[in-house]
């Protein structure tokens, strides 16, 4: 009887603890809400957001810090000083940022806004936001077992006086930056998400449902997300995520081990088109939407182009292929690729930008810079091209005897030399002694080895950035991840 009492208490103990398991791994999170903006009207959901984030956080045994209302020096604050705590968990920490508020993209770069700003042109803004990349920076500059960012910071961009930026947030692919990163935009790159009607925004009402389901992978989390959010509202609003993890990651439950599955290949337009055909228009949109590829979208807005959610996916497709475009623009970062970018798209919302990237780039040779050309060099550059002087050995030259040489018999040593003459041997086995004075020797002078270049080579993926974790260029812009 005991034992039976004292089962039936430790199956429920059991089942809380498997769902809880993940609470064990050293998970930090840092959460940011901005709301009380001074130069433009508040933003009355972020600060909701935050504190809702929050909660699911702690219930999924993350270690949570808050921050509101920051202005741009507090905010750089509170990054650092969460990049200490995660380097003071050691290299097997999960890290998360979730953000509410305010984001901008200028010139391909994508910026977190302080409450405090107030800019009158577009070369404010980097001087008075904070650049996403150099929170990515900060947060892959310590050792972590993986980086997940949050930004429901898509809303319409509320300085007038900004006639240029672009909508929306630019384009970032966690693929071209650091292994062990998940990015989620609370809507496609490129376009405007909404605050909503509630006391939530639909991203992050759809997060807290998505987030609470036990035993699900991050990325079925966020495709629960996307689903949701679209569904609400009417298809005029669907999230984005990129991915670049290795491993398994589940706000509740246990993660699985071990890397993760290879992903299934992707299908071809046909094959979407052959498996959406004669399906219900809201079943049809249901499944391009979980899949997210171009191929379901085009398979889709060609099925159903009468419909408004046909036509509504059929923007998402124009919209995303015009920011893949810019994205590699904005990588290549030369005056052809922008040239490149406005034959393409002459009217887009980007074209103002490409004009002026092209026209400050106009007198600078094109160059494949180093985002583009690590792709095609040896991953271990070290063994491939020695860079350090010390480690180049210089090549074995020929020693021409210029003198005569006399040949004698060899008399029999008297004493032992400090330096023994030196000995050459012929091909006829004959032994050849040189005797002062010397010959005249002359050796060739090696080639100087290669001056040693530090070259900071980044992938420049991450919000458009040029250049390798905060490198230069020679227009002036700061270099990204």
């Amino acid at each position: 009887m005991f034992r039976h009492a004292l089962l039936k208490l430790m199956i429920p103990a059991a089942v809380l603890l498997g769902a809880h398991s993940a609470s064990a791994e050293s998970r930090l999170a840092l959460v940011i809400g901005q709301s009380a903006y001074r130069s433009v009207p508040a933003l009355p959901n972020p600060a909701n957001d935050a504190k809702a984030v929050t909660q699911l956080l702690t219930d999924s045994g993350f270690e949570v810090s808050t921050a509101a209302d920051l202005s741009q020096n507090q905010m750089r604050e509170v990054v650092s000083e969460f990049a200490g705590k995660v380097a003071a968990k050691g290299a097997d920490t999960i890290a998360l940022v979730f953000y509410a508020g305010h984001g901008l993209q200028i010139d391909g770069e994508n910026f977190l806004v302080p409450v405090d700003i107030d800019p009158k042109r577009e070369a404010d803004i980097p001087i008075q936001a904070v650049r996403l990349n150099d929170i990515l920076n900060t947060l892959t500059s310590v050792p972590s077992r993986m980086r997940i960012l949050m930004l429901d910071a898509c809303r319409n961009n509320p300085f007038p006086d900004l006639k240029t930026a672009g909508s929306g947030l630019a384009l970032v692919d966690a693929k071209v930056g650091a292994p062990g990163t998940f990015l989620s935009f609370s809507t496609s790159p490129g376009a405007v998400a909404e605050d909503g009607s509630g006391s939530n925004s639909p991203y992050t009402t759809a997060l807290l449902a998505a987030g609470k389901e036990q035993g699900i992978p991050i990325e079925e989390t966020f495709k629960r997300v996307r689903l949701a959010v679209n569904k609400v509202t009417e298809g005029r609003q669907t999230p984005w995520d990129s991915s670049s993890l290795t491993e398994d990651f589940r706000f509740f439950g246990a993660s699985v081990a071990g890397p993760k599955p290879a992903a299934a290949p992707k299908k071809t337009v046909a094959e979407w088109t052959r498996d959406l055909k004669g399906k219900p228009v809201e079943a049809a949109n249901e499944l391009i939407v979980a899949d997210g590829t171009d191929e379901a979208y085009e398979a889709f807005a060609g099925l159903y182009p009468q419909t408004s959610l046909g036509r509504l996916a059929r923007d998402w497709l124009v919209r995303h292929r015009r920011m893949v475009a810019w994205n590699n623009a904005v990588l290549i970062n030369t005056a052809s690729a922008y040239r490149s970018f406005l034959t393409r798209f002459p009217d887009s919302d980007l074209a103002a930008t490409a004009r002026k990237l092209e026209e400050r780039l106009r007198n600078r040779p094109d160059f494949a810079p180093p985002a583009i050309a690590a792709a095609a060099v040896p991953q271990n550059v070290a063994l491939a091209a020695p860079m350090c002087p010390c480690n180049v050995q210089p090549p074995q030259q020929p020693i021409k005897v210029n003198a005569p040489v006399k040949r004698v018999e060899p008399d029999p040593p008297k004493r032992v030399d400090r330096k023994p003459p030196r000995r050459v041997r012929e091909p006829d086995d004959d032994v050849v002694v040189v005797r002062r004075p010397p010959p005249r020797v002359v050796y060739e002078e090696p080639p100087p080895p290669p001056v040693s270049i530090g070259i900071g080579i980044g992938l420049g993926g991450f919000g458009g950035g040029r250049g390798g974790h905060g490198g230069n260029y020679g227009d002036g812009r700061r270099g990204g991840y």
